[in-house]
């Protein structure tokens, strides 16, 4: 698959990282260009199975998949600006709507950063919610104590819910779809409280995870 992400941050290095591994093609385009450039040039360098380049808003129309990875307040505000020509794409939102003390949600109770952004992005945009729960470092190594990550997917649209459950087993990690998009509301509250455990806690250092276990 082609996999734009916009945002040239720590979780857009981690997400690029996974869909390399998978063998998918990566495109970086960023408000900084040329944060995007020094992003895909540090992922060429390592050996992964697909292609990662920099690029600019075009690459929106050749994706298949397009990733906002980037605060939730910008997340919604793209998602408006690109809505119309994301049509039948799928996007994902990884944002966590939480304010800067992580004590709250800054969000209405009973709604979502993931349905604001489908709210905004407009009906034909199959909005997924996913990879809210995972931290940047353990995206990039796919593991916390030698076990793969959870990645948790929500989406109203089952065939997207399954191409971003594709997109995350190729890159070596676990995917749990849990249903319809007003889920990302569980997500998004389950993982203010995983941030607010590093502080509290202390000691994660930001390399814990929220993993569903059974026998």
């Amino acid at each position: 698959m082609n996999i734009t992400i916009v945002g040239a941050g720590n979780m857009a290095r981690g997400i690029a990282t996974r869909a390399l591994v998978g063998g998918h093609d990566v495109t970086i385009t960023a408000k900084d260009p040329d944060k995007a450039v020094q992003l895909a040039d540090e992922l060429s360098e390592q050996d992964h199975g697909g292609q990662v380049a920099a690029g600019d808003e075009s690459a929106l129309d050749r994706a298949d998949i397009v990733v906002l990875a980037v605060p939730f307040a910008a997340a919604e505000q793209l998602a408006a600006s690109y809505g119309p020509r994301l049509s039948g794409k799928v996007l994902i939102d990884i944002s966590n709507p939480v304010d800067a003390s992580l004590e709250a949600l800054v969000v209405a109770p009973g709604t979502s950063a993931a349905e604001r952004i489908a709210a905004a992005a407009g009906e034909q945009v199959r909005v997924v919610k996913a990879f809210n729960t995972t931290f940047a470092t353990t995206l990039v190594s796919g593991q916390v104590g030698g076990t793969p990550l959870d990645v948790f997917i929500a989406s109203d649209d089952e065939a997207a819910r399954k191409e971003v459950a594709d997109l995350v087993a190729s890159g070596g990690l676990n995917p749990v779809d849990v249903g319809a998009l007003k889920h990302a509301r569980e997500l998004e509250g389950f993982q203010l409280l995983h941030m607010a455990l590093q502080i509290r806690e202390g000691g994660h250092n930001w390399a814990s995870t929220i993993k569903i276990v059974a026998p």
